[in-house]
């Protein structure tokens, strides 16, 4: 699952970015308000959080214009702003949640976690193919109801590839669900990674369709 981090305290996004990416998360991080509005019009999140006091634009205005696109998203603001009047006129203005600074990085990945819940849940996100189920927020997956260990990106491409089982997923989109800005990507990643999820969960569930990408298949 892919996070937007927008925060202009180097040091203090430095530390969330490497905590929540232990957690499993990829994570893009601004440190302007402008650079976070266009990473929203150009990439998708499962969640975002927010600092509300961010140059070029503030977290306020960040949070409009998700709203104004009718997305979604959970948005936390993550912000020194303390009084009661503020966490208010946060929470009213569409935020998810509101947690005051300084915070411990445990009570942060709870947050994240207890949002993407609210989202799954609102959304009836478990997600079944065959004899395969998916539940994105406990990173699960059952086969046959036998619990099969995938690591991290092996989990989150099988989560794309189930989220639209009928369409084709683009190496592109598999890198962008799995990588952050700036992560090096070796050439023949996405392969490998498929190659070992075909592996655990039998090679004939997900096809290549060739210069196009993979999607699931029903009739393998």
């Amino acid at each position: 699952m892919r996070i937007l981090l927008a925060e202009d305290d180097h040091s203090q996004a430095e530390s969330i970015k490497t905590w929540l990416e232990m957690d499993g998360y990829s994570v893009d991080w601004v440190d302007r308000g402008d650079y976070a509005i266009h990473a929203i019009q150009q990439h998708q999140y499962d969640c975002v959080l927010l600092d509300r006091g961010l140059p070029q634009a503030t977290g306020d205005d960040i949070l409009k214009t998700i709203r104004k696109r009718q997305q979604d998203i959970p948005v936390i603001f993550i912000t020194a702003r303390d009084s009661i009047h503020d966490r208010v006129e946060g929470l009213d203005l569409g935020a998810n949640d509101y947690l005051v600074k300084p915070f411990s990085l445990e009570e942060l990945s709870a947050r994240v976690r207890a949002q993407l819940r609210l989202q799954q849940s609102s959304t009836g996100q478990y997600l079944s193919f065959a004899n395969l189920q998916l539940d994105p927020q406990a990173k699960v997956v059952q086969q046959n109801g036998q619990v099969i260990h995938l690591t991290a990106k092996e989990f989150q491409i099988l989560y794309k590839l189930m989220q639209k089982p009928e369409h084709i997923v683009t190496r592109e989109q598999l890198e962008e669900s799995l990588y952050a800005w700036g992560e090096e990507i070796e050439s023949n990643a996405i392969e490998v990674f498929i190659y070992q999820l075909r592996k655990k969960i039998g090679s004939s569930l997900i096809k290549t369709v060739r210069g196009l990408g993979y999607r699931m298949n029903q009739d393998g």
